[in-house]
């Protein structure tokens, strides 16, 4: 369990990490593509309306002023052509002085490929180009080299990329380091509640074990007695209860190396299997297993003796009348899954996820009849995930599945 939650610690703190960072660097990325995009356009505009020049007579640069502009070096370090056309689309006019690397065979064609993409303004390999219509019926494209401003754009992108990774990797090696410390208080929480309940199932079994010898004395005394008869039945309940939590707690804590051993699943399923078998018939009900051969695990085999126990007395009990209970265990891939299932109506599957829960029961008064306490299932889940695998459960066409999936690696 302290691995697992560690593991969905880190996961969640890098997932808000990455999200974060992503939607970051995406609106960077694209706020700044926007701008390079809005100054080029920008710049064609004033290439327009100042009939091919950056600079009209008479105007002044000012350095104080901090959006797009033209200063006295723009029309130098900018490489551009216009071409004039006719009503026709034929080519009128054509302006290379301001470029040296197009001849004038080249600027026909790109001018035909700017006709043929159908819009006023957009990027024709590294072109940027406008087209403003004139009185005439004719029109004036305007294309200026943008290649620095998309270079430094992608370079931008290149920067945020590798500060993007960089940033995950050092977040990432901080967490391996750091989460054992930041999920420390919950884990000594834990102890101190698994610690809690061992100590006091040891204080109860002490008046519990006088209040039944009491109880057996007072019936030699005064004989059979109904009161008496309750009073030691709730003792052994009780006692039965006591039990199961210390059970539970136990299951909880994180398997020890030095408690783990290979043993054969499929050994402790059919040994299983042969033991509910008759409690099965006696009840009216049909019990039948798949078990495939030679599955083992690096464990505790008691607690899988126990999880097999747990699943097949949940099914016996539950199981409609002259129902057939169905185990299959199997090995696919890498993982050990196991199964066991049996038929029961009237099951509410918006409970299904509670199932699991502590003390919860989906049918007390049926629960109570066969001496359910509603931990069975919370002690298997706690055996599955011990062994880091995970169990479930769905119900569909009446039959109710229960399913652990465990790694063998686990």
């Amino acid at each position: 369990m302290i691995r697992s939650l560690r593991r969905k610690f880190i996961l969640i703190a890098m997932a808000s990490l990455i999200g974060t960072m992503a939607v970051l660097c995406a609106a960077i990325g694209i706020g700044n593509y926007c701008a390079t995009t809005n100054r080029v356009d920008k710049a064609i505009f004033i290439l327009h309306q100042n009939g091919g020049s950056f600079l009209p007579p008479g105007s002044r640069f000012d350095p104080s002023d901090f959006n797009f502009q033209v200063t006295p070096e723009t029309a130098f370090e900018t490489r551009y052509f216009i071409v004039e056309l006719t009503a026709q689309k034929e080519v009128a006019s054509v302006d290379l002085e301001h470029i040296a690397a197009l001849d004038r065979q080249t600027v026909v064609d790109t001018v035909s490929r700017i006709i043929d993409a159908g819009t006023e303004r957009g990027y024709i390999d590294h072109y940027r180009f406008g087209i403003f219509s004139d009185e005439n019926g004719g029109s004036t494209i305007i294309v200026l080299d943008s290649f620095l401003q998309l270079q430094a754009v992608n370079n931008m992108l290149r920067i945020m990329a590798i500060i993007f990774l960089v940033c995950i990797l050092i977040v990432f090696a901080l967490l391996l380091v750091l989460s054992k410390r930041a999920i420390r208080p919950f884990v000594d929480n834990l102890e101190r509640q698994r610690q809690f309940v061992t100590d006091a199932s040891h204080e109860l079994k002490t008046p519990l074990a006088i209040l039944s010898a009491d109880m057996g004395l007072l019936e030699d005394a005064y004989g059979e007695d109904k009161w008496l008869e309750s009073a030691k039945a709730q003792i052994t309940r009780l006692d039965r209860l006591i039990k199961n939590l210390v059970e539970l707690a136990r299951t909880e804590e994180t398997v020890r190396e030095d408690a783990a051993e290979v043993f054969s699943v499929s050994e402790i399923a059919r040994a299983n299997v042969d033991a509910f078998q008759p409690l099965a018939e006696a009840d009216g009900k049909a019990l039948t297993a798949e078990i495939a051969d030679g599955i083992r695990l690096k464990g505790v085999p008691d607690n899988f003796f126990r999880l097999f126990s747990i699943l097949l007395d949940n099914a016996v009990k539950y199981c409609d009348p002259e129902g057939t209970i169905r185990l299959s265990v199997s090995a696919r891939g890498r993982n050990i899954w196991i199964s066991v299932s049996n038929p029961c109506a009237g099951v509410d599957t918006a409970q299904l996820s509670r199932y699991f829960d502590r003390f919860y029961r989906a049918d007390s008064s049926r629960a109570r009849s066969t001496g359910g306490y509603g931990i069975g299932l919370s002690t298997a889940k706690a055996i599955v995930t011990r062994h880091r695998g995970r169990i479930s459960n769905h119900y569909a066409d009446g039959v109710i599945t229960f399913t652990a999936v465990i790694p063998q690696s686990g």
